[in-house]
């Protein structure tokens, strides 16, 4: 974080808009997606380390830091009446409180891990970004325009981590319609390759080096299941947005 002080943190959740415009969340699915992702790789880390396993991954850390831990009151009543007018999910209601409590929580000079990444980071962005997301009965988690399932802890601990949580990073993920990365297999610089699907009609695209902006590219496949038949390599979403910021850093 920025400033990691809990009241620099309760006034960015405050700050967001959460049931913000349907269209602005559909505009922001795709870095919303790899922000969820990578909070749930997080979480899965720090239950492992607080024994939380089986709260993870939607769960306040200081509960299993700290049992004695408690803020300072003028926060406390900020916090409380802030989750007041919180509606939603509750798992929501329970991350806000984590990430204001665990930011008091370090700034108490708490013994933390220092090998455990930011817990709550992603999920602020990802907040920031698009507002709540929900759950249904049938487990998936809705984030405005997709969904997609939690999984489980274990698999997340084995996903690839997000270098960077840069706001162009997570811009240059952004884009309309179904999206498909790939790069080609000959291609020893690995640039990135996009196939995107809005409405039924394919755009094909690159992301420039020179630029740093998605540009018309040649056709690409038309699914991952016969890419390498056409000499491409299929990408994570994940494996992507991190060959965008190995970009976007090598032109800074």
């Amino acid at each position: 974080m920025t400033d990691r002080a809990s009241p620099a943190v309760l006034e960015r959740l405050r700050a967001v808009e959460w049931t913000g415009d349907w269209e602005d969340g559909v505009a922001h699915v795709m870095s919303r997606r790899v922000l969820m992702r990578e909070y749930l790789r997080r979480a899965g880390m720090w239950a492992h380390a607080c024994s939380a396993d089986t709260a993870w991954p939607f769960f306040d850390a200081t509960e299993y830091l700290n049992s004695d831990f408690a803020l300072s009151p003028g926060i406390e009543a900020d916090l409380r009446d802030f989750l007041v007018q919180l509606t939603g999910d509750d798992a929501i209601k329970r991350t806000c409180t984590g990430a204001v409590h665990l930011a008091e929580l370090r700034t108490q000079g708490a013994a933390i891990d220092a090998d455990l990444p930011d817990l709550y980071e992603p999920l602020i962005l990802f907040y920031e970004r698009g507002g709540e997301f929900l759950r249904d009965n049938a487990g998936f988690i809705d984030l405005t325009g997709a969904l997609m399932r939690p999984g489980t802890l274990q698999g997340h601990l084995g996903t690839p981590a997000l270098r960077s949580l840069d706001s162009a990073v997570l811009d240059a993920v952004d884009g309309k319609g179904r999206i498909t990365y790939y790069t080609a297999a000959t291609d020893s610089e690995g640039t990135l390759l996009r196939q995107r699907v809005l409405q039924g009609e394919q755009h094909n695209e690159a992301f420039s080096r020179d630029g740093l902006r998605w540009e018309c590219a040649v056709p690409l496949p038309s699914s991952a299941e016969n890419a390498s038949a056409l000499g491409f390599v299929w990408l994570d979403e994940m494996e992507a947005a991190n060959l965008i910021a190995e970009t976007l850093a090598s032109r800074s």
